[in-house]
Formats: C-alpha cells, structure tokens, sequence
C-alpha cells in the first residue's frame, strides 16, 4: 500500500484516532464518562404531558439566569440620590437613587434592555408558578411517596427560595411600588417579638428606608440565593435519574419496570424542543405583555404609596393573612405585641413548613416503608386529595384579601364586606373544599367500580323480546381493567387489644393514639369504595 497511514478498509477510517476521539479517551480515562454515559443515555422515560411541568421550571430558571446576567452588567445597586436627566422626560429633574436611575437607563437606553427586563420578570413569575403546579401534580399523586422524601423537601426548598428571590429582586429596581412592599416587609419584621426592632435595623442599616438596603439585597438575588438553588436543581435531577421516573397505572408497568422512550436520543431531542418553545414564549410575553413598567410609579418615597399596590401573586397569600387580621395589640411588660401583624406573620412559614413535612407524616400515619414507583390517581386517595384541594382554596381565599382593594374597587363591593368574607372563609371554605372533593373522589370511585362490572356504557338503547328497553354496555378490555383496579386499598393501622393473652394491659402511648385515628380518617372504610374481586366480575359476566 502506497503512503504512509494505512486505511481500515471495513470502517474505512484511519488506524490513527481522531483527535475528538483522542480527547474522548483522555476524558474517559479521568472521569470515567464512557461507563456513566452508556448507564444513563439509555434511561428510560415515561411519557406524559404532566411531566412537562418540571421541565417548564427548569428552562425558566435557565432564562433567568441568561437575562439576569445581562441585567447585572448594566444596573448599580446604589442608593446615593442622583437628578435624573436621561430619555424618560416626564421624570427629569426628580430626586431619585442610583439604583432607580440605572433601571430607567437599561429600559431607555441600554439596546435590548426592555425587552431583557421584561423576560426576566415573566419567566420568574412562570418559574414560581410551574414549581407550585408541578409540586400540586407531585402531591395528588403521591409521587413523593418513598424513595423521593427528600427529593420533595428539595423541591419545596427551590420553590421557597424562588419566593424570596422574587421578593429581593422585585424590590431592586427602588421604585415605588418596590419599596412599598418593602415597608411591607420591614412592619412584618418589627412586629416580632423582642428582636424584631434589631432585626430591622441590621437589614436595613438603621431607620427606614435606610442606605444599605439595595446594595446588600443585590448580591444575595444574584449570586447567593441563585447559587443555592442551582446546587438543589442539580441535586434534584441527579436523584430523578437515580430513583428513575415515577409512571401512572397501566399494563407492563409495576414497581421495577418503566414503559416509555430512551433519555438519549428521543426524550433528548423533545426536552431540547421543548426548552425553546418555553423560550419562545417567554419571548413572546416580554416583548408584547408589558409588566412592572417603573416609570410609571416613580422612584420610591417613604411619604408615598401607590393606589392598588400589590405584590406579585406568590406573596398575595401573606399579604392576605395580614390585611383580614383584626388589629390586635397586647402591652406585656412595657412591650407592644402587635399580634395582628406578627399572628400572620409565623403562620405563613408555618403551613408552608406543613406542606414540606407532610411526606413523612403520611409516612408515619400509613406505616409504608415500601418504595413507590407508581403514581395513584387521584381519586383512590381522597383523604389526600381533599387536603391538596383545601390548601389551594385557603391559598385562592388569602389571594383575595391580599387584594381586597382591588377586588372592591373592580367589583364595587364594600372593602369591609370583602375583609369579614375572607375572615369567615379562611376557616369554612378549606373544610367545604375537603368534604366535597372527597365525596367527588369516592362518586368518581363508584363510577369506576361500575364500569369494571358493567361495562362502558354505548348509549345503544335494545328492546329486549317482553317489551323491555336496556342500554347496551360494552365490556372494558383487560388493559382498562387492570388501570382502574391495580392500586391497593390497605387497611388503618390498629393499635390491638389493649389486654394481652396473659391478661396483662398494654401500654398504649398518645402518639399511637394519635396514629390510630390518622390512620381511620385516611385509610378507613368511609375513605374508599371497595374494588371489584375477581369472583364479582365472574359472577357479573356469567349473566348471574
């Protein structure tokens, strides 16, 4: 063979390696990528469209980081007091900070900048919102059943941190809404008992406004709170490929087996179509929805508030536990306790600390130490369901009053009327939502246990040879029955007879007791209809 390389005429490549296979070689050697890829590429992936919801999470947070990196190149997180003389001339000549002034110029004057500002804050509102959703899908299923405790408690983390770094970037810009929610937040802190007053003072830098505010919020909205959450988002997914998907009910699919498409290179190539759609929108909503246009409040002033001020829909559901608050006040021992201010202020922490916990209290309550990997269907987990139901009308309920103003000037409504229907319906309207959508579950389990026996109904009417008229009904198939009776129906825990054959009495502690009656309410007859046994469809379809 003439020349000097010789050619590999099956692959009719060069005996020499390449140099991209050269350094996948090199890579391969430190880091061991060959035997991780070829453990995971392969992965297989359930397809539904409600796992989207977590990828609509993961882009938008993506989004954010590309545009908030933009916007920190242009804006100073200054509060020195400047006289604006710049292309918005409505406000020339008005008193203003550093920070406030740089907001106008990346609006005005920085080429994109409206545009970037306005994708950053609709792609943090669709951020928050798809974790709510997406951890609303998670609950009604019971997706966070074992082995994903903790990947439950790092997505609630990700949705509370995403609350607060709303909140702290929100309030950069230094306008006027802004610093009315930080008024807001700084009454909040001062109704805390004994160290409320230095809380204040050490975030603020002294009395309110302060100087320090801005300057000390802007590294933790960018670098701080982001780097935290992109630590849990990795951490997350890492623990999504370790526990593989969770999958709804169907044939093929049990507790050790997943039916759907390969992660590399179907789910891969959708994911990564998917990610520029929510892209596109996001697009799409910054450049024809306007949102949170400063300029038109003017910059802050602690003599100043807007008309209808509001905070974005994440904190309307604390904004509402205070302003239906009765304004009660106690003097203890020459203190002020403003409990109308901080009564509110510890709840909200403390029914989102609920929603984190709850994993293991289902846990405890059920005693169920199997792994999960099959979602419920709502409906044969009522008791569940009906909790989920009566946290999003608490939350819709506390959503009203954090805009009672708003409600009773759109609606011409008395702001007084608005304020006692929210007080009252804090406590009636969750217990209605659980009793009814537990009733609906258990209707919609009747309906299914009915369609197993009988069949689906056709809506062909037969007269029969006495005269008689019945509606034919087609019978499920063998894949529409296993869907509709494959989940379990455990019974309660039980605490036993309290005496022991040997006549003597056992110990039965509170948290048993406690643990018993949990058990009953969730797992009880009154929770469930019993599933059709084999002998009962045998019976039905032998014409018996």
């Amino acid at each position: 063979m003439n020349g000097a390389r010789s050619v590999n005429t099956a692959t009719g490549r060069g005996s020499s390696p390449g140099r991209g296979e050269k350094l996948a070689d090199w890579a391969d050697g430190r880091l061991g990528l060959y035997s991780l890829a070829k453990a995971n590429m392969r992965k297989v992936f359930p397809d539904h469209w409600s796992f989207m919801l977590g990828e609509v999470c993961l882009y938008s947070f993506l989004v954010l980081i590309l545009t908030g990196v933009y916007l920190t190149l242009f804006f100073e997180p200054s509060s020195v007091e400047v006289v604006y003389d710049g292309s918005y001339t409505p406000l020339n000549g008005i008193v203003m900070t550093r920070a406030f002034e740089s907001t106008l110029e990346i609006s005005f004057d920085v080429r994109g900048g409206l545009l970037i500002r306005q994708i950053h804050h609709w792609a943090a509102l669709v951020f928050v919102a798809g974790m709510l959703v997406h951890m609303m899908r998670v609950f009604f299923t019971g997706a966070y059943r074992k082995p994903r405790e903790i990947n439950w408690v790092f997505g609630w983390t990700l949705l509370l941190l995403g609350v607060i770094t709303g909140l702290t970037g929100y309030s950069l810009p230094d306008d006027l809404l802004s610093g009315t929610g930080l008024r807001f937040a700084q009454g909040a802190i001062l109704s805390v008992p004994i160290v409320g007053t230095y809380l204040a003072f050490f975030l603020f830098g002294g009395e309110f406004p302060g100087h320090d505010i801005i300057s000390r919020l802007f590294p933790i909205h960018v670098l701080l709170l982001p780097g935290i959450m992109l630590g849990l988002v990795v951490a997350h997914l890492i623990l999504v490929f370790y526990h593989k998907h969770t999958q709804y009910p169907g044939p093929g699919r049990d507790q050790k087996s997943v039916v759907g498409m390969p992660f590399l290179p179907v789910y891969m190539a959708k994911a990564g179509g998917f990610f520029f759609l929510v892209f596109g929108a996001l697009a799409m909503l910054g450049g024809l929805a306007q949102i949170n246009p400063v300029w038109a409040f003017g910059p802050y002033r602690a003599d100043l508030v807007t008309t209808g001020a509001q905070p974005d829909w994440y904190l309307g559901f604390s904004e509402g536990l205070i302003r239906v608050m009765p304004g009660w006040e106690i003097d203890l021992g020459g203190h002020t306790l403003v409990l109308g201010v901080f009564i509110p202020f510890a709840l909200f922490p403390l029914i989102l600390a609920a929603i984190g916990v709850y994993p293991f209290i289902e846990a405890w309550i059920t005693g169920d130490k199997r792994e999960h990997h099959i979602l419920d269907r709502p409906r044969n987990a009522p008791v569940r369901t009906g909790l989920g139901v009566a946290w999003l009308t608490l939350y819709v309920v506390c959503l009203i009053g954090g805009g009672n103003d708003i409600v009773a000037t759109h609606l011409h409504l008395s702001i007084n009327a608005i304020t006692w229907f929210v007080r009252i319906a804090f406590f009636v309207a969750p217990v209605l939502a659980f009793v009814v959508t537990k009733r609906i579950c258990l209707g919609l389990q009747r309906r299914d246990r009915e369609k197993v026996l009988h069949g689906r109904e056709t809506g062909t009417i037969k007269r029969l040879p006495h005269g008689k008229y019945i509606e034919v009904h087609e019978p499920l198939t063998q894949a529409q029955r296993h869907t509709l009776t494959q989940h379990e129906q455990p019974p309660p825990y039980e605490i036993g007879p309290r005496v022991d054959a040997n006549g003597v009495r056992r110990r039965v502690t509170v948290s048993q007791r406690v643990r018993a009656r949990l058990a009953r309410a969730m797992l009880g007859p009154d929770s469930h209809i019993p599933k059709p046994t084999p002998e009962e469809y045998r019976e039905i379809t032998r014409g018996h």
